[in-house]
């Protein structure tokens, strides 16, 4: 704790409890608690202008008709101070934000943002606190993102009765995963009597049960400060924070008078074993589909060393191939692979461990389940390798002192580190300053005994044990749209004339509520005067180590580095072209300098952050046919260790095996379950990818490689790798384009702290300058785009997911900027209402992926699928046709400047600005393009919609099943089955 003359400038609303410094992460976690209310606010104090705001509440559902997440959403369509139809996704457009969201966990509901402009950093603050704490939960907001009943045909009650809403077809989509299925079920039986053991985002079968006064009940109870917690991250101190929180939200609450808090589940006596299933449409064959799963209930999440000494075991037993459970599981002939459910989930009040397998059959569940066990029983009688304690333990000090953010802000990570001891009575602060901890546990794994009796404390003598065993359904989802569809039909025949005109009326009312122009100027917004002049890029020296180029970017990543080796990716004729992709994940998997896989995978373990490697085609700034590819093979770790990881990565470039047959069968066969399980939580992507791939060299490769003819390709391949004599054949080509790739020219990309940069290039140079090139490959050519499409994929789904794309130009052409911004314009005008809150969607909008030259269309987890089609032909119409104010194309350019500007990592931006210019994207060339888009007006967005997005170029993919796909009109799509 601070003493008093350290003490921050505090509210008198609030009171200061302590200052605790992270000398790890370079952060001050200062704690207050607000006098009247009880509310708690801890602030991490950073040199960081990417402030972040997260207020969260304890929500603890007792059903699974999804009221939390329902609340969620409907808190965010219109408050008190700001009596807007849509606020949220107003806001979205009228802001500079770097993140903007919000959360339903299983115990707690979270709205966060961050943001770089002060100005708009305060305005999103005044727009969530009035959303959170004085929504206006109006009962047609949650019709339409809760649920509703409607008619087919909405002003014909003859016509059939359906159920629409965001919330429901969101939770449908969810639902369809195998994966998030199997989670569900586990959790229901692990906790059977707490708020863990429902499904808090909603089971379709229940969520229609749900009232729009027991949504306002709820939140009435839960969505209060004496529930709330308020996490802030960044430079603007924190008194400066609470005066707004008091101002405009806390200062005319009192006390709750009671608290929300989950309780310990009650323990078994015993094990159980249950069983489930999961949907699989369109298939009959179910062998080798089966999931089974061994899940355990731990100790409390608020317990950071409880939490630390779990991810301890964790990581020893699952953490990588030599892990002694993931090896069983790996090798194991009872499934294809370890379950995606493998490891610790410590986000509840009670962690859960859980290991299994995926591939398998229901027969094998014993057997699976003993496996299991007898791993961990000779971990409990004989330990392991005390240098394998010692790589985990490397492990959580580097993820610990590493600064990330390149996908999420690295403050909102953080923020939510914290949250579950937080929301659980525990100390954030400890969560997040484990440094002591990790001196105590470095202590304890001296003693052998150590992580035996964990093993046998935590899991052995645990009775608290499910084996949940899930098998595949083909009949599933037709019983339940057939459920779905008798109850409909008993709530229609159950209805009186009156009944069935007040659902004609709220269908009439949504719909003039959805048209609803409201004033915009009762929202707060930017403008593009707040916009900065310049885009900050990180800018590298240029060098050689033995003749080799090198580029160095001196970063502040707090003690770690990062090593690139970029190679020019040479001609490589069909086969091998093919395997790139499975080359770039098994790189790594595999063994290396001499040593089995078990062996690198150790060393790796012990030395390094991760090793990876990835293939990258590009198009040319002028000329999208004009391609460059490269391979890439990076890792990071510690500064300490750098000389390990120069040779470590030499190693794996240069000498990996492919002649461990077995594990090359186990990683095609875990790539392809991977692939699969993909498809429902980002079809929306795998669509576009599909519909782009005759437009360009580059964006037909992502289809062959990564999309969904590439996933329809790996199926293949791994049905082919069961005859020995296909497994050895992969094997030599794999080896074939390790020799290829050896041989052509490469470069170094170098990242840390200044101070270490010459002894990181050192040892660079002992490592790899031996290594010789030839210098005179040809460079590698994609496959020439096939001729426009239009396609149907069907896989095991309840909802859809749609695209459209048309041929556009390259990224410096001059067009390139309106198309930028037309995207946006399109989602927020048009696509958004029409798709999302009219059709029901999870989500739809457009994009510009001047990479491919295409510009795209898109739909989430859609119930429609014809009728989305139609919209996204009715979106150009209206940009054609109808005159657009000047405030709706501001609020795209702001969506495209923020997405230009929002900041990553130290080493994320320097990695970014590296190989942006390698492929022709040049800081200036970046800087041009932010220019024009700032200069974007009406007239180029009209130009560029009837120049480029005509009826007869369109490109369409959808995914969808078989059973919804009969249902539809013909529409003139090839249908594969993926």
């Amino acid at each position: 704790m601070s003493d008093s003359a350290s003490r921050p400038q505090t509210d008198p609303a609030f009171e200061w409890i302590r200052s605790t410094p992270v000398a790890s992460m370079n952060v001050e976690v200062q704690e207050y608690r607000h006098s009247a209310t009880g509310a708690p606010h801890y602030h991490i104090a950073a040199s960081d202008d990417q402030n972040t705001f997260l207020v969260a509440f304890r929500t603890v559902p007792r059903d699974s008709t999804g009221v939390a997440h329902i609340l969620e959403h409907t808190a965010l369509c219109g408050s008190r101070r700001y009596p807007v139809r849509d606020p949220f996704f107003m806001m979205t457009r009228r802001s500079l934000n770097t993140f903007m969201n919000a959360f339903t966990a299983s115990d707690w509901t979270a709205y966060p943002f961050a943001s770089r402009n002060r100005k708009d950093y305060d305005n999103l603050l005044s727009v969530y606190l009035d959303a959170a704490f004085h929504p206006t939960l109006d009962p047609l907001d949650f019709a339409q993102e809760g649920h509703r009943v409607e008619f087919a045909e909405p002003d014909n009650a003859e016509s059939e009765l359906v159920f629409k809403g965001v919330v429901f077809n969101e939770m449908k989509g969810a639902m369809s995963s195998p994966v998030s299925t199997l989670y569900q079920t586990l959790t229901e039986h692990l906790f059977p009597t707490i708020t863990y053991h429902y499904n808090s985002g909603g089971d379709p079968a229940h969520i229609p049960d749900l009232t729009h006064e027991q949504l306002k009940a709820f939140h009435a109870r839960h969505y209060h400060p004496s529930n709330a917690i308020f996490l802030t991250y960044g430079d603007i101190p924190a008194h400066e924070l609470q005066a707004r929180f008091q101002e405009q939200a806390l200062a005319e609450f009192e006390p709750l008078g009671y608290e929300i808090r989950v309780p310990d589940e009650q323990r078994y006596e015993a094990p159980v074993a249950v069983s489930g299933h999961y949907a699989l449409d369109g298939e009959t064959d179910t062998r080798d589909r089966t999931h089974i799963v061994v899940g355990w209930l731990l100790g409390r999440s608020a317990d950071p060393k409880e939490v630390l000494k779990t991810h301890l075991l964790t990581g020893v037993l699952l953490d990588n191939g030599a892990s002694p459970l993931r090896k069983a599981l790996e090798t194991t002939e009872l499934g294809s692979a370890p379950s995606p459910l493998c490891g610790l989930q410590d986000s509840p009040r009670e962690m859960i461990f859980s290991a299994g397998v995926e591939g398998s059959n229901p027969e094998h569940a014993e057997a699976v389940e003993q496996l299991v066990l007898d791993t961990l029983k000779d971990v409990a009688e004989n330990g392991v390798d005390p240098a394998m304690v010692e790589a985990v333990l490397h492990q959580i000090e580097l993820q610990q002192r590493e600064i990330s953010g390149d996908g999420f802000p690295y403050g909102l990570q953080l923020i939510v580190h914290a949250l579950t001891p937080a929301i659980h009575g525990g100390d954030p602060a400890e969560a997040l300053n484990i440094d002591d901890v990790l001196l105590e546990l470095r202590e304890a794994i001296e003693d052998p005994e150590f992580i035996r009796s964990l093993a046998r404390e935590q899991l052995i003598e645990n009775r608290h044990r499910v084996r949940l065993v899930m098998e595949p359904d083909p009949e599933l989802s037709g019983n339940r749209a057939k459920a779905e569809a008798a109850r409909l039909t008993e709530i229609k025949a159950g209805m009186s004339e009156q009944e069935k005109r007040e659902v004609i009326e709220l269908a009439e009312s949504l719909n003039r509520r959805q048209f609803q122009q409201d004033d915009p100027d009762k929202l707060p917004k930017v403008g593009l005067e707040d916009i900065p002049s310049d885009l900050p890029i990180p800018k590298g020296e240029t060098g050689t180590i033995d003749g080799v180029p090198s580029t160095w970017f001196a970063r502040g990543t707090n003690g770690l580095f990062y090593q690139e080796v970029v190679v020019e990716l040479p001609e490589l004729d069909q086969e091998l072209s093919d395997l790139l992709p499975l080359y770039c994940d098994a790189l790594a998997e595999v063994g290396s300098g001499g040593r089995d896989y078990l062996e690198t995978q150790a060393l790796q373990a012990a030395v390094t952050g991760g090793i990876g490697a990835r293939a990258t085609v590009r198009g040319a700034v002028d000329d999208i046919n004009a391609t460059r590819g490269v391979f890439v093979v990076g890792g990071k770790s510690l500064t300490r260790n750098h000389n390990h990881l120069a040779g470590l990565l030499q190693e794996t470039f240069q000498s990996a095996r492919f002649d461990e047959l077995a594990r090359l069968r186990e990683l095609v066969a875990q790539e392809r379950l991977h692939q699969e399980q993909s498809v429902t939580g980002s079809g929306h992507a795998l669509a576009m990818v599909a519909a782009s791939s005759g437009l360009s060299p580059a964006a037909a490769l992502a289809h062959h490689w990564n999309g969904l003819a590439g996933i329809k390709r790996l199926k293949a391949l791994d049905d082919s790798l069961d005859d020995p004599a296909s497994l050895k054949d992969y094997a030599a080509r794999l080896s074939q384009l390790r020799d290829t790739l050896v041989q052509a020219p490469r470069q170094f990309l170098l990242i840390g702290e200044g101070d270490a940069r010459q002894a990181i290039e050192t040892a660079v140079s002992q490592h790899w300058g031996r290594l010789q090139t030839s210098g005179g490959n040809a460079p590698f050519t994609p496959p020439t785009p096939a001729a426009p499409l239009g396609q149907a994929w069907t896989t095991s789904t309840q909802v859809n997911f749609c695209a459209r794309a048309y041929p556009t130009v390259a990224p410096e052409h001059p067009d390139a900027a309106p198309l930028l911004v037309l995207a946006g314009f399109l989602r927020n005008n048009f696509l958004h209402r029409a798709i999302r809150e009219q059709g029901g969607a999870y989500g739809g909008g457009a994009s510009f992926d001047p990479d491919a030259g295409a510009f795209r269309f898109f739909s989430y987890r859609d119930p429609r699928l014809a009728e989305t089609l139609n919209d996204f032909d009715r979106c150009i119409e209206w940009m054609v046709s109808e005159t657009h104010e000047w405030r709706l194309i501001e609020e795209a350019i702001l969506g495209v400047i923020s997405g230009i500007d929002k900041p990553g990592s130290p080493a994320g931006e320097a990695k970014k600005a590296f190989h942006a210019a390698l492929h022709g994207r040049t800081p200036e060339q970046r800087r041009r393009v932010r220019a024009r888009i700032l200069e974007v007006r009406e007239a180029d967005l009209k130009r560029v919609a009837e120049t480029y997005l005509k009826p007869e170029q369109a490109n369409t993919a959808v995914i969808t099943s078989s059973s919804i796909l009969a249902r539809e009109p013909d529409l003139g799509l090839d249908v594969i089955s993926l």
